[in-house]
């Protein structure tokens, strides 16, 4: 979500693998909205890829039951993985804010695009896509992760280059 370009990466990796082209439109959607200038947060890669504190955010959803938190792990303490359940009064929460205020709907269907890229899989697993990206991967300890948008625009116009063959 806070980096367009590598969701658009993704979703054409999702398109290669399933075909469906409504993949790609989000895809175009993401670059012809400009997402990678104007949504793009940067995020500093550390020792194990990108990270930010949740706790703070994550404290005050937790303090108004509109998410819950599940911690899997192992006997004797080792978390395996942290699971954020949202809650119906967080779901209402949710219906209400966007009814309020329909620019924020844009969060609330980016999330569900990011879960569909996701699937079942975790963090490590999704961590590890990013890896696959040598900008990401490249990037030196406590520096921004790099955008990678003018390479995935060739990506994609290469593919739909291909469908217009």
């Amino acid at each position: 979500m806070r980096n367009p370009d590598y969701l658009a990466n993704e979703l054409l990796t999702e398109f290669e693998i399933s075909g469906e082209r409504d993949l790609l439109e989000i895809v175009q959607r993401i670059f012809d909205d400009r997402e990678p200038d104007l949504r793009r947060w940067p995020m500093v890669r550390y020792l194990f890829g990108a990270f930010e504190p949740l706790d703070n955010a994550l404290a005050i959803l937790r303090a108004a039951d509109l998410i819950r938190i599940r911690r899997d792990g192992a006997p004797g303490g080792k978390i395996r993985e942290h699971l954020y359940l949202l809650t119906t009064a967080g779901r209402d929460a949710l219906g209400q804010v966007t009814s309020a205020a329909p620019e924020l709907e844009w969060y609330r269907d980016r999330a569900s695009i990011v879960a569909r890229v996701a699937g079942t899989q975790g963090g490590k697993a999704l961590k590890d896509r990013q890896y696959l990206q040598a900008e990401y991967a490249g990037t030196e300890l406590s520096h921004v992760i790099q955008p990678i948008t003018e390479r995935v625009l060739g990506r994609l116009a290469a593919i739909l280059e291909g469908l217009n063959k």
